[in-house]
């Protein structure tokens, strides 16, 4: 009976959870974007992080650096700062390094 219990307790909330289309922690998805660019990475198909920021930071002197994130679809760096208050996006090609988009 316990095990019964158990198990139909399970369904229910998995069910629960599939209806409302519960999203995977941003956490977890960091976690993989950050997986995916290591992969990238060591096949030689995009440059590291460092490299860019190595290229990027030095042109927004301005602003504090708040850190970045990769996008495997695109194959880009987002790297985000704040200037007077307001947040700033740079987009970063990761196989050449330039800059292919920008919010101020």
């Amino acid at each position: 009976m316990k095990g019964f219990l158990v198990s139909t307790l399970a369904s229910v909330l998995l069910g629960a959870l599939a209806i409302t289309g519960a999203a995977v922690p941003a956490s977890a998805q960091s976690r993989s974007d950050q997986a995916d660019a290591r992969k990238e990475m060591r096949a030689g198909n995009i440059m590291r992080s460092r490299e860019i920021e190595a290229r990027i930071l030095p042109t927004m002197r301005d602003a504090e650096y708040l850190g970045f994130a990769y996008d495997p679809t695109a194959m880009a760096y987002r790297l985000k700062f704040i200037r007077d208050g307001r947040v700033v996006f740079i987009d970063v090609d990761a196989r050449t390094g330039r800059v292919i988009g920008r919010s101020n």
